[in-house]
């Protein structure tokens, strides 16, 4: 059963640039409810550039990226309240406040989000932290920090995910709850956007290379930063 409202996200001509490098010119991408698209690609070709891109975080120099619901489309740069409550980003830093606990780092993001105890409970489940509820973040491996930083995007529902290395710190146990997890995400209409160096499996999930979109020169000067 769909549980957000179907949707297009898209990118259009997407130029990144970085200092004075052009990372990346001419990307495209589209996905609707239940897509999940890999990102790969040597480091340095703007993974993460254009994941936090995708998040907001990173202003295209070019191009545009649209969310579009029935006939509406929208640039997602245009209003960031909007997108930012659309979607989730993990990246390389586990977002976990030392002095909360597991539980009141997911609950700060459920509670946001509407959602109340059962959500924080779910969450725990989902990722098998239900022993970690009470512990302060300070005292977290880096594997359990990243179970309560990928818990939170459970306990707090938007239909864009989007994943950067989630893999890192994971035993495979948890690697396996995470791809259960991600593809109960799509089931529900979700869609999911995610670089890893890792074998995730993630069935029918479409391949975004972006060394085929690499650039390594100099600024352009019709680029406009």
């Amino acid at each position: 059963m769909s549980r957000f409202e179907p949707a297009q996200f898209s990118g259009e001509k997407l130029i990144c640039v970085r200092g004075e490098r052009t990372v990346f010119r001419g990307l495209d991408f589209s996905m609707t409810a239940g897509d999940a698209l890999i990102l790969i690609g040597p480091n340095g070709a703007g993974k993460s550039s254009l994941l936090r891109m995708m998040a907001g975080l990173l202003q295209p120099a070019a191009g545009e990226m649209l969310w579009t619901q029935g006939d509406e489309g929208e640039n997602v740069h245009d209003d960031m309240d909007v997108h930012g409550a659309r979607l989730h980003y993990v990246g390389h830093h586990d977002a976990v406040k030392p002095v909360l606990t597991a539980a009141e780092n997911i609950g700060f993001w459920a509670h946001i989000r509407g959602q109340g105890e059962d959500a924080i409970k779910d969450a725990l489940d989902v990722f098998d932290i239900q022993h970690l509820y009470d512990v302060p973040g300070r005292f977290l491996s880096a594997g359990q920090k990243r179970r309560v930083n990928l818990a939170r995007i459970i306990a707090a529902p938007a239909p864009l995910w989007l994943l950067d290395e989630p893999t890192t710190a994971l035993d495979k146990a948890t690697i396996k709850r995470l791809e259960d997890a991600i593809q109960a995400h799509r089931d529900a209409g979700g869609m999911v956007v995610l670089s890893t160096h890792a074998d995730v499996n993630t069935p029918d999930a479409m391949t975004l290379d972006l060394a085929d979109f690499a650039v390594n020169a100099p600024l352009d000067e019709h680029v406009m930063v």
